[in-house]
């Protein structure tokens, strides 16, 4: 990350460019972290901040279009991801129907929540709404109000507090991965007590 954040302070004035193609790539499921790419952007407003519509533009953008070339990706390829080992294991048949049930009851919520848990959750989100085929303008729709309040609130929170929040994160990411654990155990407890 060292060497991304070099290269990019060194063309400041292409950043955006940058931070909006590797988000593209993202889309396509290489691996780019959002929240990498939303951090740099931050930092770099904060250092440059004649830069900082740019940045954030390019961050924003990039990080929703990466959404639909995900959507897409499920969407107009659909099965024939599964020929290919990397999808498969992403995003297996009983996922997609459960978080295709996660879309039909509670909707944009759905996208909204997703939005905040990190690796990799967000583009199974993006795949398995277009492996369900939920409507297109639907999809972008609640993905713009989704994107919109997590580029924003990263942004903000790392514009503002830099690399002291990331530690935080890590720690709250943590508790959350925690809590996920013991409820899956708890689930499975009673589900095996009762069979």
């Amino acid at each position: 990350m060292e060497e991304l954040l070099q290269l990019i302070q060194a063309n400041i004035q292409y950043a955006h460019f940058i931070i909006f193609g590797a988000l593209l790539l993202a889309g396509l499921n290489i691996p780019v972290s959002e929240d990498a790419m939303i951090f740099i952007s931050a930092l770099l407003a904060s250092k440059y901040p004649d830069y900082l519509p740019h940045l954030f533009i390019g961050v924003y953008l990039g990080a929703y279009f990466s959404d639909l070339i995900c959507y897409c990706l499920g969407r107009f390829l659909g099965p024939k991801l599964f020929e290919i080992r990397f999808f498969a294991n992403m995003v297996p048949p009983e996922r997609i129907t459960k978080i295709s049930a996660f879309y039909q009851r509670f909707g944009v919520i759905t996208l909204i929540l997703g939005r905040f848990i990190p690796f990799g959750v967000r583009n199974a989100l993006f795949l398995t709404a277009g492996l369900g085929k939920m409507n297109f303008f639907k999809f972008a729709l609640s993905d713009l109000l989704a994107c919109t309040i997590s580029t924003i609130s990263f942004f903000t929170l790392y514009y503002h507090y830099g690399e002291s929040v990331i530690n935080y994160i890590k720690q709250a990411n943590i508790l959350i991965f925690s809590l996920a654990f013991l409820l899956i155990g708890v689930f499975w407890y009673r589900k095996k007590r009762v069979a």
